[in-house]
């Protein structure tokens, strides 16, 4: 009785559902999974539907990561407005609220990342609720209103231009777009469900698996202090926002992927638009920064491996020894590098001077190369392959 009780009033204390987002995730799913390859079997689909569907679906879902994420909610760059204008469109036509809105939810998730009661979309819910279940209901309704920690987008005309007419840009753009290019192929329908609603129910979930996925599956090589996880496979298909867990402890730099081969398209369209003049002040983390939180992740990963060891208090003494000579040497060579930089741009600076500065800093350099394999032997030695 007191169990029937208790599940009657769980589902009393639910907040209340969102129908029109309900609709919106039930009518285009059934259309994608249903109506389109019973139409695609009995008509048919060319290349350039196929070629069309392809183009939108990394311009709409880089409009999300260029400029919902990387632009507007953590301002990891300045773009021109032309930019702004093409970026706000392509994130209207995927269909996932306003610029506003999505900076605003997405600005409290990093502030509570991972807080069930602050975080909209919290990973630690569960799969479901962070991956779509926090959009079904009104978990937190105040979110509608209150844009409080957007002043600055306030500010932005672009922002608020498709903030203030975002239903008609939606229609416009998912509809009016595709239709266009439909008509000009030949097959207005076909080109509006595939190039349309197919394309929207596949970046729907590919960027709703940042939240999800990218929270559960992967490592923490950067930070252990939240769910997000780096994950090269996720990053392949959410156009880069993959590297979720170097994104959450560095959330002001303009690239996800900080390897040449790390794939983050985002970040190539963002350094390509600046080379061309569309895209300035590009944030970066400094090196020494993620070196240094990198290097104190092996160094907890360590000990939590370690300390069941016999010799467990010797081994994590030297462990840690090394550690904080690798550290000195470390902060030595950055301060070495930045005076050499500094002497390069300064041309008062006697030539012997230079010579004197940049010997200082190939030494010291040496000298951190040395202690850096030193330690990843030695780390390599007492670990395995962690996975946080």
């Amino acid at each position: 009785m007191y169990a029937e009780f208790k599940k009657v009033k769980s589902k009393v204390n639910k907040p209340p559902l969102i129908p029109l987002n309900i609709a919106v995730f039930c009518i285009t799913t059934a259309i994608a999974l249903i109506a389109t390859p019973i139409w695609i079997m009995f008509n048919g689909i060319d290349l350039a539907e196929i070629v069309i569907a392809v183009l939108l679906f990394f311009y709409t879902g880089m409009s999300i990561t260029a400029g919902y994420h990387r632009l507007w909610s953590h301002k990891t760059y300045d773009a021109h407005w032309t930019v702004k204008i093409i970026l706000a469109i392509g994130g209207a036509m995927a269909v996932q609220n306003s610029i506003l809105h999505w900076s605003s939810d997405h600005r409290v998730h990093h502030r509570h990342v991972d807080v069930n009661d602050k975080d909209p979309y919290s990973a630690k819910k569960g799969f479901w609720f962070s991956h779509i279940g926090w959009m079904l209901r009104e978990y937190q309704a105040e979110r509608y209103t209150d844009y409080s920690n957007c002043r600055d987008l306030q500010k932005d005309k672009v922002v608020m231009w498709q903030h203030n007419h975002y239903l008609p840009i939606v229609l416009i753009a998912n509809f009016g777009i595709t239709g266009l290019l439909g008509w000009i192929n030949g097959d207005i329908l076909g080109m509006i469900l595939i190039a349309g609603v197919l394309r929207l129910v596949v970046v729907h979930h590919v960027t709703f698996f940042i939240n999800s996925l990218a929270h559960i599956w992967g490592s923490r090589p950067y930070t252990d202090t939240n769910t997000a996880r780096d994950n090269g496979i996720i990053a392949l298909f959410t156009f880069g926002e993959g590297y979720h867990n170097y994104h959450h402890i560095f959330e002001y730099d303009y690239r996800n992927g900080i390897k040449w081969w790390h794939y983050d398209p985002t970040k190539w369209l963002i350094k390509s638009l600046s080379l061309v003049g569309l895209a300035k002040n590009l944030r970066k983390t400094p090196d020494q920064r993620i070196e240094a939180a990198r290097l104190l992740m092996q160094l907890k990963y360590a000990k939590k491996r370690l300390v069941h060891l016999p010799n467990a208090e010797e081994i994590v003494n030297n462990i840690q020894q090394e550690y904080d000579v690798l550290v000195h040497k470390m902060s030595e060579y950055y301060a070495a590098k930045k005076k050499l930089m500094l002497a390069k741009k300064q041309a008062l600076l006697a030539s012997y001077e230079k010579l004197e500065i940049d010997f200082a800093y190939r030494e010291i350099q040496q000298s951190f190369k040395l202690q850096k394999e030193k330690w990843q032997t030695l780390y390599s030695y007492y670990m395995t392959p962690i996975q946080a």
